[in-house]
């Protein structure tokens, strides 16, 4: 006799393999959604990962996505039966978005956001909201009104932010596709920090309501093809973002990619903000040897942000926030977390012709970046300079007059519209993840997965989460 082979735990499957067992009729949305649910019930008591958790919801969504798949009304869809989340500031029509802070007013949404649209037309079965720390505003899991969200790897540490509640539920398990928004970093820098594969989209790739200057909404997920068969998804065409890219038809699913030859650039110097802590520098520089031993040719780029463009651009934001706190009646402005309230209020005080010039910035950030990495076709670097600190922590310096430091290897992408993708790529001493950023060239996002996906292989084999 032979052993049966150990059952198999809906929480742990990829969505491509999730899709796969619904195909062969070996599990249904209905199994996978009740694993998921399990290890929720299990996890969540510690990570406070969710917002507006709806379980009835979710059993009615796998319920009728169980009968397409066993052919009942309606055509299987691309998501079908797929248990994913939202970051909470990504609408859902009747669902209030608190935008992670006490001082909103708690009003139902009047309809679905992009994202939130596109998942549900292509079948997924929404759980949650995610959580994210105040505004968006900090690389970190603290919120006004939500209770702090925390890493997976190590639960007296932050996960990172702002997609807080959503890089840690994708490290552990809450199914396997999670959408997270970024400005400056804040797809990329709480993958980094959870180990998971964190994409932001070249600027306007996947349609944003509402659109601003830098912001892109992205999937946080454990396997590069998941991200790709997600952005299938995500990047449909939607007529609110008036600065979306026009409608392409991309193969997501090709994600072959040759190495031989390829120019990459290797980034180990922002020129500004924090030191970049030695085992983050060596994980890189391993990354780099393995990629240069497949046939890539790795070549150094230079230090290309300045302590001008990141004040500046720091300048222009809190001016941007303290706009918006200073129209909030005085009792809901005290309810804003004081770090972000400490922060916003430097903008009290500059200047018209400050603003401007630290406006400005925002092009100056994208013609330097474009430049410097102009000769790669993609370029490394690490995601974060350091670690991630402890729960408690609001950034990685925790000093409001320091809030941006941080961030000088991932906002610079943003400000340039490139596509950049954080992949894990070793661990600490402490045995905390270190995430990889590879940058591509504008408008190729296919690109960038082809390269994460060929790291992918390539890299030691990964481990799961210790509270998993």
């Amino acid at each position: 006799m032979t052993d049966a082979p150990d059952p198999v735990d809906p929480a742990e499957l990829t969505a491509t393999e999730l899709l796969e067992h619904y195909r062969r009729g070996a599990l249904s949305p209905v199994e996978a959604l009740d694993g998921v649910l399990a290890r929720i019930e299990k996890l969540e008591p510690t990570l406070h990962a969710l917002y507006a958790f709806d379980q009835d919801g979710a059993r009615a969504a796998a319920r009728e996505s169980e009968a397409r798949w066993r052919g009942g009304p309606g055509e299987v869809r691309a998501l079908d039966g797929i248990p994913l989340t939202l970051k909470e500031n990504i609408a859902t029509r009747g669902t209030p978005v608190p935008l992670g802070t006490a001082a909103t007013t708690l009003v139902p949404a009047a309809a679905d956001a992009p994202a939130a649209a596109r998942a549900k037309e292509a079948g997924g079965v929404l759980l949650a909201k995610t959580t994210m720390p105040d505004y968006g505003m900090l690389t970190s899991g603290l919120s006004s009104f939500h209770t702090a969200t925390r890493n997976p790897w190590d639960t007296a540490r932050t996960p990172g932010g702002s997609s807080a509640g959503a890089a840690a539920a994708a490290a552990a398990g809450y199914g396997p596709l999670h959408v997270g928004t970024d400005i400056g970093g804040s797809i990329r820098l709480p993958a980094g920090w959870c180990g998971v594969v964190g994409l932001k989209p070249s600027f306007g790739r996947v349609p944003v309501h509402p659109p601003f200057l830098g912001r892109a909404h992205g999937p946080i997920t454990r396997t590069v093809s998941d991200a790709a068969l997600f952005m299938s998804v995500l990047a449909q065409p939607d007529a609110r973002d008036h600065l979306g890219l026009p409608p392409a038809e991309i193969a997501w699913d090709s994600l072959a990619l040759g190495l031989t030859g390829l120019r990459i650039g290797l980034h180990l110097d922002p020129g500004v903000g924090l030191d970049v802590q030695s085992e983050v520098r060596d994980a890189v520089l391993e990354s780099a040897r393995l990629l240069e031993a497949a046939g890539a040719v790795i070549e150094p780029v230079e230090p290309f942000l300045t302590r001008e463009m990141l004040d500046g651009l720091d300048r222009f934001w809190r001016v941007r926030a303290w706009a918006d706190l200073v129209a909030l009646p005085e009792e809901r402005r005290q309810r804003v977390l004081p770090y972000i309230a400490t922060w916003a209020r430097g903008g009290a005080s500059v200047s018209g012709l400050d603003t401007y010039r630290g406006f400005g910035q925002i092009d100056a950030i994208s013609v330097a970046a474009l430049g410097a990495t102009s000769d790669h076709d993609f370029v490394l670097s690490p995601v974060c300079p350091v670690s991630a600190p402890p729960a408690e922590s609001a950034s990685p310096t925790d000093d409001p007059e320091r809030n941006f430091e941080h961030i000088a290897f991932t906002v610079p992408y943003n400000m340039s519209g490139q596509p950049a993708v954080s992949i894990n790529c070793g661990y600490t001493g402490a045995g905390q993840p270190i995430g990889l950023q590879i940058a591509g060239r504008r408008f190729d996002d296919l690109g960038v997965l082809r390269l994460a996906a060929a790291f992918e292989r390539l890299r030691p084999a990964q481990r799961r989460p210790p509270i998993g």
